[in-house]
């Protein structure tokens, strides 16, 4: 007889996040390396969604600003790419290659098929035309090393080439070559977004050649990432997966089966952790508090959220496109949500009905001065904005 599927509740799925997602104050990093390689992605929409929340998992967040800044652009021990759900995030430059072959290359080939369609519905150059334009660009940048898509313009005057999108419909529209070609070119693996041209709650980015990977079997990659994702968050179900990765249900799968995961029991229905990881996972010593912020790896992390998100509250927290906002934790649940006014100040609100009592309430303001003293004179409002977040920032 084979060995008793185990049944993980609620409770201890929270204790593993509390550690796993590095939220409780003894399992904080001590660098952005660190934090990126337990959450394996970092939203990177939103470009402060990164500093806000590798800052709310750092020992020192106050350094949250340089040392984030010399891994992204000094030593690209992190870098910002296309991934998962055609979504750009931010990874451990040693999973690039595996993210890139495992989710980035058949998105790409949907995106170039994509750009040649609507180039020739409008009369535009064929694919030899873009192909030069691609190669002439390439060097352009080589030669740069970082540069916006104006400055390659001026080197390669036929990005600045417009042609109709959706000629005729209600979202009709006008691209520039430049616009869609680096787009392509990022989901493809060719370029990274570099340095911001404002500050780091900049959207505006530089351009730069990508690193060189290795090319490795889709099998194989898909296999590597989901290990290390649920190393990071399991247990998950099939749609948990399925959502996070964009896989088909059948790659997710192959996958499991792969790297050998177990099974186990939810209150959702049956899923999985990998091998190793079935034995439970004690609740944290201590109560704690965290302020999340927007599109957070951890607040987004699961389809399935009723265990440490409430269904009454998600009309407060998200936005019309499933986007969640900045959300106030305790416990390993979210129970409220926060937002910064125009003087700085953090401004908090627990959503739970019945609230959440005293020290819950001394935790969560203890965690808004810290984001208030690291965050400091720079004004952050998301770019995905929620109803209540709008009501908090004033």
């Amino acid at each position: 007889m084979g060995d008793a599927v185990r049944y993980i509740g609620p409770v201890e799925r929270r204790a593993r996040l509390a550690s796993r997602q590095r939220l409780i104050g003894p399992a904080r990093a001590s660098s952005p390396e660190e934090v990126a390689a337990s959450l394996v992605a970092l939203h990177g929409s939103d470009p402060a969604t990164v500093y806000l929340a590798l800052g709310a998992r750092l020992t020192d967040a106050t350094r949250t600003v340089p040392a984030t800044e010399r891994a992204l652009y000094e030593s690209r021990s992190l870098v910002r790419m296309h991934g998962m759900r055609h979504t750009v995030f931010v990874f451990p430059t040693d999973l690039t290659a595996v993210v890139h072959a495992s989710t980035g290359l058949a998105v790409a080939a949907r995106e170039r098929a994509s750009l040649l369609k609507d180039m020739a519905k409008a009369g535009a150059p064929d694919a030899a035309w873009l192909k030069e334009v691609e190669e002439s660009m390439l060097s352009a940048l080589a030669l740069r090393g970082q540069a916006t898509a104006t400055e390659l313009a001026e080197d390669e005057p036929r990005l600045r080439e417009r042609f109709v999108y959706a000629a005729g419909k209600s979202y009709e529209g006008v691209h520039t070559v430049s616009t869609r070609l680096l787009r392509v070119l990022g989901v493809e693996g060719k370029v990274v977004r570099g340095r911001p041209l404002g500050s780091w709650t900049s959207g505006q980015f530089r351009w730069a050649v990508a690193p060189e990977h290795p090319e490795l079997d889709l099998a194989e990659a898909q296999s590597t990432l989901l290990a290390h994702w649920l190393r990071a968050c399991g247990p998950a179900t099939e749609a948990d997966l399925k959502w996070w990765t964009g896989w088909k249900v059948t790659d997710v799968r192959r996958a499991l089966a792969a790297i050998g995961a177990r099974e186990v029991s939810l209150d959702e229905g049956p899923a999985y952790v990998v091998a190793d990881d079935v034995d439970p996972v004690a609740d944290p010593a201590e109560p704690w508090a965290a302020l999340l912020p927007a599109l957070d790896p951890t607040a987004m992390g699961w389809q399935q959220r009723d265990w440490y998100l409430a269904p009454e509250l998600r009309p407060h927290l998200f936005d019309y496109s499933g986007n969640v906002g900045p959300t106030v934790w305790w416990n390993g649940q979210v129970v409220g949500a926060w937002a910064q006014r125009p003087d700085g100040e953090i401004a908090w609100r627990v959503l739970a009905p019945g609230g959440v009592g005293r020290e819950a309430e001394t935790a969560i303001g203890v965690a808004a001065e810290r984001l208030r003293g690291w965050v400091g004179e720079t004004r952050v409002t998301p770019r995905f904005r929620t109803p209540v977040e709008k009501e908090l920032a004033g």
